[in-house]
C-alpha cells in the first residue's frame, strides 16, 4: 500500500512540474508578443499581461506542492539545529501540523473565494470567469496537504528519484 501511494504521489509531484513549468513556458512567450505587437506593431494586445499573471498564480501555487515535496522551499532551522534531537522531531511534526492548517485554510476560503467570485468575469479577459483565476490557490493547497501528509505518514520523500532525477542523471553520466 506505502509503495502505491508513493508512485501516485510521484504521478502527483510530476504533474505539478510539468504544469508549473509549462506555465513559465507560456508567460517567457506571450510578454514578448505583448511587447512585438505594441511597439513593432503599434497594437497593444490586451491579453497577454492578465494571462502572464494569471499563469503566474498557477506557477506559485502548483509549483509551491511540488517544490515542498522536493524539500526546496525556504526553511530556516538556525534554532531547529540546535535543539536535541528529541525536541527536533517534535518540532518538526509540530512544523508538519501547522503546515498542514494552513493548506486546508487555503483550501477551504480558496473554495469560497472562488464561488463567491464564480459569476463575475474579468473585464481583460471577458469570456473568463473570476472564479476560475483563483482556483489555484485551493487546488494548490490540496495538492501540499497530499504532500505534508505524506511528509508526516510516510517520512519525507525528498531523495526519491524522480524527486532527484537530475542528480540521478548527472551521476550516470559521469560513470
Amino acid at each position: 500500500m506505502k509503495n502505491l501511494l508513493l508512485r501516485i504521489n510521484d504521478k502527483i509531484y510530476m504533474t505539478c512540474i510539468w504544469v508549473a513549468g509549462l506555465s513559465v513556458l507560456a508567460i517567457s512567450l506571450m510578454i514578448p508578443w505583448g511587447v512585438f505587437a505594441r511597439y513593432v506593431l503599434g497594437t497593444g494586445s490586451s491579453w497577454p499581461e492578465p494571462t502572464a499573471i494569471l499563469l503566474m498564480m498557477v506557477f506559485t501555487f502548483i509549483g509551491a506542492a511540488a517544490s515542498y515535496r522536493a524539500g526546496a522551499h525556504m526553511a530556516v532551522a538556525m534554532l531547529t539545529d540546535r535543539m536535541p534531537p528529541e525536541l527536533r522531531s517534535a518540532a518538526a511534526i509540530f512544523s508538519q501540523l501547522l503546515m498542514a492548517s494552513i493548506c486546508i485554510f487555503m483550501s477551504i476560503w480558496g473554495a469560497k473565494l472562488c464561488m463567491s467570485t464564480w459569476n463575475q468575469f474579468m473585464a481583460a479577459l471577458p469570456d473568463l470567469r473570476v472564479g476560475v483565476t483563483y482556483l489555484p490557490i485551493p487546488v494548490g493547497g490540496l495538492l501540499t496537504l497530499v504532500f505534508v501528509l505524506e511528509k508526516l505518514l510516510l517520512g519525507d520523500q525528498s531523495k526519491r528519484r524522480v524527486v532527484q532525477f537530475d542528480l540521478v542523471e548527472e551521476s550516470e553520466g559521469g560513470a
